[in-house]
């Protein structure tokens, strides 16, 4: 339309696989608008396929845990020092970092500091934990695009400028999800209780956590012969889940998918799940979970000293109660791990009438997030773009 801003390049950073889908997402809405733009950055394969010009693989900022960062920490700043030479020699109209604030939000305060309009995509949780990036947030970054519908008033307290844009995997998935097709495409009994297990896409939360959930999986087999199993597992972390199958025996037991998340919880009955985004993927698709994390000892101590909220997972945050469970650290033994996933599998009146009441919250939950996210977010940049 006449009068708006022509964007004609951005740059982009999305720091690992739930960043890049997100960063996808808003590409496809910015390219409608702005058919000609050119972006660039880091990005992973759902941004490369839209033409984007990847820099560095999102895969390279995927890592959590304080430990876990020390020991890539020089590649990591080193990253981070090339892109910001990078981007100051040939400055986008806009810099849009989606997720990873530690990577993305000095960045964009040195970025705004030189004239940059910068964008920060998914919230920092500060009302979770660590409220002290409020003041860096206000300082770095000319607006920030809110998934959940509650954040925009909690940062206009602290005078920064925050649109709510909805979440943008929320009308990507059916609010009936078909779990009949989706065990089809998989080749599952359509009878057979099917368990998903979804240890993480980044290579540390396999390592600490894949065992555990392999070793529940074998306890929960014994316990009831007709379970089957499902796992996703992202390109990056292929050869070594497939070895940590092997190893465990479980190489037939546990069908292991190549991405395709969102068809293993369409399929499932229960998941068995990391901490994280697909935490609120699998509240989405309705299905009962158990939220689990094993990390590094010392990363543990310091992380849970700056936890401001009695849960991690998503699920009960957004709820403000625990409806499902979450085994963390040292709880996360694959005996607890295996009771509390096989109890969402009863087949008791009792279980059901918490399954349903479960569904019912999701449900609602589903709604609230449920909104056009792309042109949201592309008229919330485009109105940081004229000022």
């Amino acid at each position: 339309m006449p009068g708006e801003p022509a964007l004609r390049a951005l740059a982009l950073v999305a720091g690992e696989t739930s960043g890049d889908l997100l960063a996808a997402q808003l590409l496809a809405g910015l390219r409608q608008r702005w058919p000609g733009c050119r972006a660039l950055g880091i990005g992973g394969p759902a941004l490369q396929a839209q033409g984007f010009e990847a820099w560095w693989p999102s895969e390279k900022l995927a890592v959590r845990g304080y430990v876990e960062v020390l020991r890539h920490y020089r590649e990591i700043v080193g990253i981070r020092k090339a892109l910001k030479a990078r981007l100051l020699a040939d400055p986008p109209q806009v810099f849009i970092g989606v997720d990873a604030p530690d990577f993305n939000l000095d960045l964009e305060g040195d970025l705004r500091e030189a004239g940059c309009k910068t964008v920060h995509f998914v919230a920092p949780a500060v009302w979770a934990w660590r409220p002290e990036r409020v003041e860096k947030i206000r300082r770095c970054a000319d607006h920030v695009l809110c998934i959940f519908p509650f954040e925009p008033a909690l940062l206009a307290e602290h005078g920064i400028a925050a649109t709510y844009v909805g979440h943008p995997l929320a009308p990507l998935i059916p609010q009936a999800p078909d779990r009949a097709a989706a065990r089809a495409r998989l080749g599952l009994d359509a009878a057979a209780p099917v368990v998903a297990l979804l240890p993480g896409s980044r290579l540390a939360e396999i390592d600490h956590l894949l065992p555990r959930f392999l070793a529940a999986s074998r306890l929960m087999a014994d316990q009831r012969p007709d379970l089957r199993f499902v796992m996703p597992v992202v390109p990056a972390a292929w050869t070594r889940v497939q070895a940590l199958l092997r190893a465990q025996g479980l190489k037939d037991r546990v069908q292991a998918v190549r991405g395709d998340s969102h068809r293993v919880l369409a399929a499932c009955d229960v998941t068995l799940i990391a901490s994280g985004t697909a935490t609120l993927e699998a509240a989405l698709f309705k299905r009962p979970m158990v939220i689990a994390y094993h990390m590094n000892w010392l990363s543990w101590q310091l992380t849970r000293r700056k936890m401001l909220q009695p849960w991690v997972g998503l699920p009960n945050i957004l709820a403000g109660e625990c409806v499902v469970p979450e085994l963390l650290q040292d709880a996360a033994t694959p005996e607890a791990l295996a009771r509390e996933t096989l109890a969402w599998l009863a087949p008791d009146p009792t279980t059901r009438a918490r399954v349903q009441a479960l569904r019912q919250r999701f449900d609602a939950l589903h709604d609230s997030l449920c909104r056009d996210t792309a042109t949201l977010a592309t008229d919330a940049i485009e109105k940081v773009l004229a000022a």
